[in-house]
């Protein structure tokens, strides 16, 4: 009876202590998780603190604004730039892409409205020197650059004057940070609507083919897709269209489970290829506001009009009636008084 009962306190004791090692390896667990996760906060913390960078502005708003908007309680508008200056060794690039996205944290509604790059906008002597006059959108990038008016500042200002509507923040990306962060995302999944091909500017004009169905992407892939703009294929399946696409497919991709587990590649990433105006805590915010959007919940718009030539330069010229129906809807969006 001794004997039985001396085994059952052996066993009660073996319990007890295969119970503290269980409890001493879960809290050893835990603080592990805890380390890398404030670890990762931090590094992606910094890495969007050093993107930072303001627009050089009175009163830190855009003119069309009477108030600050407070991030996060009133509707906003971003201007996304995707910057090529691949073909001038990283000086005087051109804002090859032009999205603008409207966030309205009341109604919830985002809208994403692209602007061709080669819209006809007229430029001043204090915006442009000696290339005053009118020329193609994408060029605020370059004359903002070259005659310190402020790249970003005057590409915002050139939107503004064409929307009528205030830009509050913007974010800017060049190739090279396009085609890394997508790499880090592990790529990204498109529906390809019509088959076509585009020249791979890392692999000295290899050509990529794309064909119809749903396709992952790499980096160097997803950047020939949103470029290609001279084959036939164009006029069906347009640069615009694709870009829009591609961001609704990697919203999807960016809010996913799997992205927490790849913050410290991407952190790397941002904080050498992306500049916006957005602090910290304002993309927090913003992230806390729509981390459950769903890309088809964004309704996307593009301006009509037509390819003309004027004085021996291809322009884009948008039809009237399509800009008026665009810049109401963002303005209704905005939550901005269409009456002047």
């Amino acid at each position: 009876m001794k004997k039985l009962r001396r085994e059952k306190k052996k066993q009660k004791v073996k319990k007890s202590k295969a119970k503290r090692i269980f409890i001493y390896l879960s809290l050893l667990l835990l603080a592990f998780i805890l380390v890398i996760g404030i670890y990762i906060v931090k590094q992606t913390y910094e890495a969007v603190d050093n993107s930072y960078d303001e627009l050089d502005r009175p009163s830190n708003k855009s003119p069309l604004r009477e108030q600050s908007v407070q991030i996060g309680d009133d509707p906003l508008s971003i201007l996304l730039i995707g910057v090529e200056d691949y073909s001038t060794g990283g000086e005087n690039g051109r804002a090859d892409t032009l999205i603008v996205l409207t966030l309205n944290p009341g109604t919830e509604q985002v809208t994403m409205t692209s602007i061709p790059r080669d819209t006809r906008v007229e430029f001043s002597n204090s915006e442009a020197n000696i290339y005053a006059g009118s020329h193609k959108i994408n060029a605020s990038y370059t004359y903002g650059s070259m005659f310190n008016y402020g790249a970003n500042e005057l590409t915002v200002k050139k939107v503004e004057e064409l929307l009528e509507i205030p830009i509050d923040e913007y974010v800017t990306v060049g190739f090279e940070g396009f085609r890394d962060i997508v790499n880090v995302l592990g790529g990204v999944t498109i529906d390809i609507k019509e088959p076509f091909w585009e020249e791979n500017i890392y692999a000295g004009g290899e050509r990529i083919y794309f064909e119809s169905g749903r396709t992952k992407l790499d980096g160097e892939e997803a950047l020939a897709f949103v470029r290609m703009r001279k084959r036939d294929v164009n006029a069906i399946y347009p640069r615009d269209e694709r870009q829009r696409q591609f961001i609704q497919s990697a919203v999807n991709q960016v809010i996913s489970t799997k992205t927490i587990f790849k913050m410290g590649e991407i952190s790397d990433v941002i904080g050498e290829n992306l500049r916006t105006s957005l602090k910290v805590s304002e993309i927090y915010a913003l992230q806390k506001l729509y981390a459950s959007l769903d890309s088809s919940e964004i309704k996307t718009s593009e301006i009509e009009g037509s390819n003309q030539r004027i004085n021996g330069t291809y322009y884009f010229i948008p039809e009237e009636q399509s800009l008026n129906e665009i810049i109401l809807m963002l303005k209704e969006n905005l939550k901005i008084n269409s009456v002047e």
